[in-house]
């Protein structure tokens, strides 16, 4: 049957999900929430909340911008 997907090819497809490197995703973050910012340019900030795992940007107009996992960096070794 053409175009069948098996469960094993499900599972092969998720399991390309999971291996993801920290350090490229890391980086994906950090260029959307540079694109983001870039976007607020002359925009006034109402409120900056700093959460356990985001930051939530409020600006004047009401619109809230998240921003995720892009905070620090890989760790040095000592």
């Amino acid at each position: 049957m053409i175009g069948e997907v098996t469960m094993s090819d499900r599972i092969d497809e998720l399991m390309q999900l999971v291996d993801v490197e920290p350090d490229a995703l890391r980086e994906a973050e950090f260029v959307q929430a540079q694109a983001i910012l870039e976007s607020l340019v002359g925009k006034k900030i109402k409120a900056a909340d700093v959460e356990d795992t985001r930051i939530v940007l409020t600006t004047a107009d009401g619109n809230r911008y998240f921003f995720y996992g892009f905070l620090g960096g890989a760790e040095e070794p000592t």
